[in-house]
């Protein structure tokens, strides 16, 4: 009896693990699936909590009103920040949505209980929906500036590299090309960029349109005078190299101009913090003493005539 016991707890326990190890790791629905082509892998895949809210913001932007003309605004400058996700404005309407709504709630469940006046409570919500809701457009606007910055911070050296490079007997496509390659850790935004004019290039696109769709999509002053100097090169038949290294001096001139500048500046901006920061702890640390002494000795001996 106890043999026979143990016989049938054996086969319940073999019977249960090798159910739950065909249901668990065998899956022999996705070997069928992956023979029959109908395989997909991303079913299958566990979600993470990020993914989901990625997605719920995502639904979410489909439901917000969008103009025609602040679509196109919006995504020129998510391409400008460097975002170039085809999900990347929904996201970001989604976003607008989000905080438009969340940030009032926290604002108003703060200033509930809060002994002010009912005017400024729908002041402090309405100034967080505005936050809320414009936030996100300041700050994509903030990450569109920031890589314009180290674009036009990283040009003068590309162009640098890019003469030497025409210099040497290369042709300006496999320049841009080896430009890219050899600034893509010490300058990755305007590497990124040069990139993308080489896969338009290789895409079968005309120079001169691969060339004015890197200065719309940067929207840098410095790297569109240098498209419009490469593009009237190629339209007039001048040595891109002579062109390259006149443009090249041209701009350390202007650099050295504009350093100049803003020195000249610096003493009418200094005005202010001389004025209001240092003065006063001049004046207490000069005379403070002198009026110090004036209150202790020669008011009594005033108030004693």
């Amino acid at each position: 009896m106890p043999l026979l016991l143990t016989v049938l707890i054996f086969l319940l326990v073999a019977g249960g693990v090798t159910a739950a190890g065909m249901k668990m790791y065998v899956r022999p629905k996705e070997a069928l699936e992956r023979v029959a082509g109908t395989y997909d892998p991303t079913e299958h895949m566990p979600s993470h909590p990020s993914l989901a809210f990625h997605d719920l913001i995502k639904r979410l932007g489909n439901f917000v009103p969008q103009s025609p003309k602040d679509v196109t605004v919006m995504r020129r400058r998510l391409i400008r920040a460097g975002i170039r996700n085809e999900n990347a404005l929904k996201i970001l309407y989604g976003a607008k949505a989000a905080f438009g709504v969340a940030l009032p709630l926290i604002v108003g469940t703060f200033v509930a209980g809060a002994d002010t006046d009912s005017g400024n409570k729908v002041a402090a919500i309405l100034a967080a929906v505005g936050v809320g809701f414009f936030g996100p457009n300041e700050y994509v606007r903030k990450l569109a500036a920031k890589r314009q910055h180290e674009i036009a911070r990283g040009l003068p050296n590309s162009l640098d590299l890019l003469v030497v490079c025409v210099e040497s007997g290369l042709g300006l496509d496999q320049a841009i090309l080896q430009v890219s390659k050899e600034l893509e850790h010490a300058h990755p935004e305007i590497s990124e960029e040069f990139g993308f004019v080489n896969l338009e290039l290789k895409a079968g696109k005309r120079r001169v349109e691969a060339l004015r769709n890197l200065a719309e999509r940067t929207g840098v002053d410095d790297l569109k005078k240098l498209v419009a100097v490469l593009i009237q090169a190629d339209r007039f038949g001048t040595g891109v190299a002579q062109s390259l290294r006149a443009h090249a001096d041209f701009m350390r001139i202007q650099a050295r101009q504009t350093a100049e500048e803003n020195a000249a500046k610096l003493g009418v901006k200094l005005i202010f913090p001389i004025f209001f920061c240092i003065l006063p702890s001049l004046f207490v640390v000069t005379v403070g003493p002198v009026a110090m002494k004036i209150v202790r000795e020669l008011v009594p001996m005033m108030s004693g005539m």
